[in-house]
């Protein structure tokens, strides 16, 4: 990544505010986008100046993208190469130790810790990255995924692949959290295989559990029923799109010694959850986790209509004196209009509800100060008369 001397991006008059405020991201309408400019090949190392030839710092910029720059530094001179990353690596290592005593987290959450663009979660001696120049030097891993999938690149016009740069893969590995034993497929599965975001929410919905019968909606690798049924739950059921996902779900019920207790269903959430309505079937405690609904901001309105209609059958789906856990992780959406439409969806099955807990991600997915848009992850706990 390192380039010195680098080229130079000038802001346009009076679009550096946001910029000298710690905003990490440059839109490519606030950039004197010229001939120079647009020629520069993606992931190019560069300085940002404002129109009154002050410093902004340095990052890369991408000139085929909206968020045109992602800004690594307010000074526009450092050197930005293997030191630079593996720096940034060990400032976040030494607050993971700190927090966690296992080595399975999220050890980089892009902007968050100061490395825009880059995830990289830690499955013990396995790592999950986008770029692993540093990351040698840092842990030491025996085998380095890097997984550049769709989801992530398409948007930055860049290719996509997933390879073991480091190592060998031998199908789904064992990870812990807490007292559970879960599966992650780093290669196939989405995102890099296990959403350590949800750790404290799965924590604080599985005491619920004990003795009752679950929903897990939306369930990828089992992380929800894997700790209800772990903590006692009586029967849990949980539902999946993906055969992969359900498969990989169920083997580690039998790493947990619960699988007698455990059913997967493979369904579009939404029609199944209708059918069980339909049917009188009820749970004590409905767990609904859906994907992103919206992948841009155009996507917002199907969006929560999406958050609501899945408010009105959980809570259709849930006993008297249960409990609902609903969730979002479209950053486009943001807490006050995700928590409306649980509201709205809540009050149009004819239930009241009490809400226990407001909740984002675990703290290995830092929020930026400066970029509301990186706590994406919001959360409801409620309770059902």
């Amino acid at each position: 990544m390192s380039q010195t001397p680098r080229p130079t991006l000038r802001l346009l008059a009076g679009r550096h505010r946001r910029a000298f405020g710690g905003y990490p991201w440059i839109y490519s309408n606030e950039i004197a986008m010229d001939a120079a400019a647009k020629a520069l090949p993606a992931g190019t190392v560069v300085a940002i100046q404002a129109a009154d030839g002050r410093m902004v710092g340095a990052g890369t910029f991408n000139p085929h993208t909206l968020i045109a720059v992602r800004v690594l530094t307010s000074d526009p001179a450092v050197e930005i190469g293997a030191e630079f990353l593996a720096g940034r690596l060990r400032a976040a290592l030494h607050w993971r130790e700190r927090l966690f005593s296992a080595p399975f987290y999220r050890l980089i959450h892009a902007e968050a810790d100061g490395l825009g663009g880059l995830i990289l979660d830690r499955f013990g001696d396995t790592v999950v990255v986008q770029g692993a120049g540093a990351v040698g030097t840092v842990l030491a891993p025996r085998c380095v995924v890097l997984k550049c999938d769709p989801a992530a690149r398409d948007t930055e016009g860049l290719e996509s692949y997933v390879t073991v740069a480091k190592g060998a893969l031998d199908g789904p590995i064992e990870g812990r959290e807490g007292a559970i034993r879960f599966l992650a497929d780093l290669a196939g599965g989405q995102k890099t295989g296990w959403f350590y975001d949800h750790r404290e929410n799965r924590a604080a919905v599985a005491p619920l559990a004990r003795g009752t019968r679950v929903l897990d909606a939306y369930c990828y690798a089992g992380g929800f029923a894997l700790h209800a049924a772990v903590a006692g739950a009586r029967e849990v059921v949980a539902l999946d799109r993906s055969a992969d996902a359900l498969a990989i779900a169920e083997r580690a019920t039998a790493l947990n010694g619960v699988a007698e207790r455990c059913t997967f269903r493979r369904a579009d959430v939404f029609e199944e959850m209708e059918r069980m309505v339909a049917a009188g079937e009820r749970f004590d405690v409905t767990i609904i986790d859906p994907p992103a609904f919206a992948k841009s901001r155009k996507d917002v309105p199907m969006a929560l209509k999406g958050y609501r209609k899945l408010a009105r059958l959980g809570a259709a789906l849930t006993a008297p004196g249960g409990f609902l856990f609903i969730a979002s992780c479209s950053h486009n959406v943001d807490e006050a209009h995700f928590g409306e439409e649980v509201r709205r969806g809540v009050e149009k099955s004819g239930r009241q509800a009490r809400i226990l807990r407001r909740s984002g991600a675990a703290p290995d997915h830092p929020v930026h100060p400066s970029l509301p848009e990186s706590a994406y992850l919001k959360a409801e706990l409620l309770a059902l008369d």
